[in-house]
C-alpha cells in the first residue's frame, strides 16, 4: 500500500499509515506510538482509500456477483475501520480535550462518508440486481442474509429516495451526528464539573471507611484536605446508600439528576433537536415516527409489539413494586423518617432494610470480592463453560497504564482473541460499563480467520492506600454482565465482519451479557471463588444463603425502574409531529414530557426540576433510541435460557453443564448475525421463550 504524503510529520511517522505492518502481538494497536496529531491525517487517508474501493466496485465492468459486489463491499474500508476502532474507543475510555475537538470535526465527516456510500446509485443498482435474483444465486445461509441485510440497509438509509430527499437525508444525518456527539460530551463534562468538599467528618456520618478513604484520596489528588464528593458512579452509589445526612443526600441526588438541565452544559434544547431530527428522517422514509423506522430489524419488529411487551410487564410487576415501596416507607418511618419517602431516601433505607432482612450488606460482601479474585472467577467460569484460558501478555501495548491485556486461548490451546480489561473510573472515561471491539472477527479474502480484539471498560471501586479494590455484589454482577458481551465478541466464528460477534439486533445483544449474570448468585460459583481477601477463608454458608435469599429483594421495583426508562424512550421516539416548546421554556417542556411518559410506572415522588433524560446517553447519544426496552426483552430471554441450565443441573448435577454450555456457545455465541436471532434462540432452547422463567426468578410466581 502506498504511504500517503501526510504519513510523516517532522521525524514522526504516522502509525496508521503502516497498519498492516505494526509488528505488535496479533496486530494490536501500537498505542505507545500513536499520537493525537495522527488521527486526522489517518482519517483523511482512510476516507480516500475507502472511496477508491467503492469506486472500484461501482466501476467494475463485470456483471454484479456476490463476490465482486456484496463481499467486496463488506471488506471495503479496512483502514477506516482500523482508525475508527482506535479513535472512538479512546474517546470513550481515555479522552482528552484535543480528542474531543477531533471528534467534533470528524463525526460529520464520517456521517457524510457513510451516507454517500448508502446513496451511491451505481452501487445500489448492483446490490439491487443481486437482491432481485437472490433465490437463483446458490448462496449459503450467511451469504443470503448478508445480501438481504445489505439491500435493506441501503433501502432504509435512503437509496430509494428522490435526489431532493437524498440531499435532505444527508443534511439530517450530519446534523444528528453532531447533536448526539455534543449531547454525550455535555454529559461527561457536567459529570466531571460538579464536586463538593466536605471538611467536617460529622457531615458524612454513616459512610464506610472505604468510601471515606476513596473520597479523601479524591480530595488529596486536587491538593485539598477533607472528603471530595463527585458524581462518578463509584462515589454516587455508595454515598446515596450510606450517608446519614439526608440534606447532603438530597443535594447529591439533585446534582446528579439535573446534569445538563440548563446551565453551561444544557442538553434540553439538544434533546428537542435530536428527536425532531430523528422524526424528520423517519418522515422522509414514509414512516409515521422514528420508532417505526428503527424497529424493523429487531426481534420486536414493531412499536405495537414493544408497547404490548412493556404493558405486560407493567401489569405483572407494578402491584408488587408499589407494595415494596410502601413496605420500605413503613420501615423508614420506624427508623425515624418523617413524611413521604423521597428518591434520595430509597437507596439509603433500602440498604438498611436489606441488611436487616438478610443479614447481608456491602460491608459483609466486599471482603469476599477483591477484584483480582473476581477476575479469576470470571475467567474460570469461561473456562468451565467454554474451555477458554486467559494469559496476561505484557508485550501487548495498552492505551492506559491501568489496562491489562490478555491472550485468550480456546479449549485446544489455539489463539482465540485479545482481551483488554479497563476497570477503574477516571476523569478521562465516561461513566458506566461497556464492551467493544478494537478489531472484530472475520475471514480475510485469503481465508485467514482474523480473531477479534475485545475490550471491557468499567468504573469499579478503586483500591485504597490500605486495601485492594473490594467490589460490591452489584459491581461483580456488572463485571459478569460486560464479560458476557465480551464472550459474544471473542467466541464468534463468522465469515463476514458485519455479521460477527455482537452484530445482532439490539434486543438480542443483551442476551449473552444478562445470561452471564445468573452465575453470580449460584452457590457453586460463590463457594469456589468468593474468598476473604485477608484470610483466604471461603464465604460463610450463612452469607451465601443470605445472598440467594436476597435475590428477590425489590425485584419488582427494579423492573418498574427499567420500565420507566423504556416508556420514556418510546415516548420521545413515537412523537408524530415535531416537538414544540411552549413559551420558549425548553427545560420545563422536557421535564414535563419525561414526567408524563413515566407516570404509569412511577413508584416514588418526582423531585421538582429533576429529570434523567438530559443525561440518558443510551438513547440520546448511544445506540438505544427506541430500543431501551431491549434490556427487559433480553432479560426475558436470559431467564428462559438459564432455566435450561437449571434443568440440566437437575438432570446431571451441575449448573456448569458442558452439554448445555456447548449448545449455547454453538447456537448463540458463535453465530453472530448470520441468522435471524429468534431462529438461533429456538434452536438452542427447543421452543419459544416464555415470561414464566422471568417471573419465577423475580419471585412473582412459584
Amino acid at each position: 500500500m502506498a504511504v500517503a504524503a501526510v504519513a510523516l510529520t517532522g521525524c514522526h511517522q504516522n502509525p496508521f499509515m503502516n497498519y498492516k505492518n505494526w509488528g505488535t502481538p496479533h496486530g494490536t494497536y501500537p498505542f505507545d506510538q500513536i499520537e493525537e496529531r495522527d488521527y486526522m491525517p489517518a482519517f483523511e487517508e482512510a476516507f480516500k482509500q475507502g472511496r477508491a474501493e467503492i469506486d472500484a466496485i461501482v466501476n467494475n465492468p463485470e456483471e454484479p456477483t456476490f463476490a465482486n459486489t456484496i463481499e467486496a463491499l463488506d471488506r471495503s474500508g479496512e483502514m477506516l475501520n482500523i482508525v475508527i476502532g482506535c479513535f472512538f474507543n479512546l474517546t470513550e475510555s481515555n479522552t482528552t480535550d484535543k480528542l474531543q475537538e477531533i471528534q467534533l470535526e470528524v463525526s460529520p465527516m464520517l456521517s457524510e462518508y457513510s451516507t454517500a456510500i448508502r446513496l451511491n446509485e451505481g452501487l445500489f443498482q448492483r446490490i439491487k440486481t443481486l437482491y432481485e435474483k437472490r433465490e437463483t444465486l446458490g448462496l449459503e445461509p450467511d451469504q443470503m442474509k448478508l445480501l438481504v441485510d445489505t439491500y435493506e440497509s441501503f433501502a432504509e438509509n435512503g437509496a430509494n429516495l428522490s435526489d431532493e430527499d437524498k440531499d435532505k437525508y444527508r443534511q439530517l444525518s450530519a446534523d444528528l451526528s453532531k447533536l448526539t456527539l455534543t449531547y454525550g460530551q455535555n454529559v461527561l463534562k457536567a459529570t466531571n464539573a460538579w464536586t463538593k468538599l466536605i471538611t467536617d467528618e460529622n457531615d458524612i456520618a454513616g459512610l464506610r471507611q472505604d468510601t471515606k478513604d476513596m473520597m479523601a484520596a479524591k480530595a488529596k489528588e486536587k491538593g485539598l484536605e477533607g472528603w471530595l464528593i463527585d458524581l462518578q458512579p463509584t462515589t454516587y452509589g455508595p454515598f446515596m446508600q450510606e450517608c446519614d445526612n439526608r440534606a447532603l443526600r438530597e443535594e447529591l441526588y439533585r446534582a446528579y439528576n439535573t446534569r445538563c438541565v440548563g446551565g453551561e452544559f444544557d442538553n434540553t434544547a439538544i434533546i428537542v433537536e435530536i428527536v425532531n431530527t430523528r422524526l424528520a428522517i423517519a418522515k422522509l422514509f414514509g414512516e409515521p415516527d422514528y420508532a417505526s423506522k428503527s424497529l424493523h430489524h429487531t426481534c420486536a419488529e414493531t412499536e405495537e409489539h414493544v408497547m404490548t411487551f412493556l404493558e405486560q410487564l407493567r401489569t405483572a410487576y407494578m402491584p408488587a413494586a408499589k407494595e415494596e415501596v410502601a413496605q420500605l416507607e413503613k420501615y423508614a418511618h420506624s427508623l425515624g423518617l418523617e413524611g413521604e419517602l423521597q428518591p434520595w431516601d430509597f437507596s439509603y433505607y433500602s440498604k438498611k432494610e436489606k441488611d436487616a432482612l438478610f443479614s447481608i450488606s456491602d460491608d459483609a460482601v466486599r471482603p469476599y470480592f477483591p477484584l483480582d479474585s473476581v477476575k479469576k472467577a470470571v475467567f474460570a467460569l469461561a473456562n468451565r463453560l467454554y474451555g477458554l484460558t486467559f494469559i496476561e501478555n505484557k508485550e501487548i501495548p495498552v492505551y492506559h497504564p491501568e489496562v491489562c491485556a490478555y491472550d485468550v486461548l480456546d479449549a485446544e490451546g489455539n489463539f482465540l482473541a485479545v482481551y483488554y480489561a479497563d476497570f477503574h473510573p477516571r476523569a478521562s472515561k465516561r461513566g458506566g460499563a461497556w464492551m467493544n471491539d478494537f478489531q472484530p472477527q472475520y475471514i480475510t479474502k485469503e481465508g485467514v480467520d482474523h480473531r477479534p480484539h475485545i475490550v471491557n471498560v468499567m468504573n469499579l471501586t478503586r483500591p485504597t492506600e490500605t486495601k485492594p479494590a473490594l467490589l460490591t455484589y452489584y459491581e461483580a454482577e456488572t463485571f459478569l454482565h460486560e464479560f458476557g458481551h465480551a464472550l459474544h465478541g471473542m467466541l464468534t466464528r463468522c465469515r463476514y465482519e458485519s455479521q460477527s460477534g455482537t452484530a445482532v439486533p439490539r434486543d438480542f445483544v443483551e442476551l449473552p451479557s444478562q445470561f452471564n449474570e445468573n452465575f453470580l448468585g449460584e452457590r457453586e460459583f460463590l463457594d469456589a471463588y468468593a474468598r476473604h481477601y485477608e484470610t483466604g477463608e471461603p464465604m460463610p454458608e450463612s452469607l451465601v444463603n443470605a445472598i440467594k435469599a436476597s435475590d428477590h429483594y425489590h425485584a419488582a421495583y427494579a423492573c418498574a425502574r427499567q420500565l420507566s426508562f423504556g416508556f420514556l424512550d418510546m415516548a420521545w421516539h413515537t412523537i408524530r409531529t415535531p416537538f414544540e416548546v411552549p413559551d420558549g421554556d425548553t427545560v420545563k417542556a422536557v421535564i414535563d414530557f419525561g414526567n408524563k411518559a413515566m407516570e404509569g410506572v412511577q413508584v416514588l415522588p418526582n423531585a421538582d426540576g429533576c429529570q434523567m433524560e438530559t443525561a440518558f446517553t443510551h438513547i440520546f447519544s448511544g445506540g438505544y433510541a427506541a430500543g431501551y426496552y431491549s434490556y427487559k426483552w433480553s432479560e426475558l430471554l436470559d431467564a428462559d435460557a438459564f432455566a435450561q441450565f437449571e434443568k440440566a443441573r437437575d438432570l446431571r448435577g451441575s449448573i456448569f453443564d458442558k452439554e448445555t454450555a456447548d449448545a449455547f456457545r454453538i447456537n448463540i455465541l458463535e453465530k453472530g448475525g448470520t441468522e435471524e436471532p429468534m431462529v438461533l434462540y429456538r434452536r438452542f432452547r427447543g421452543g419459544e421463550p416464555t415470561i414464566d422463567a422471568l417471573l419465577k426468578r423475580d419471585g412473582l410466581i412459584d
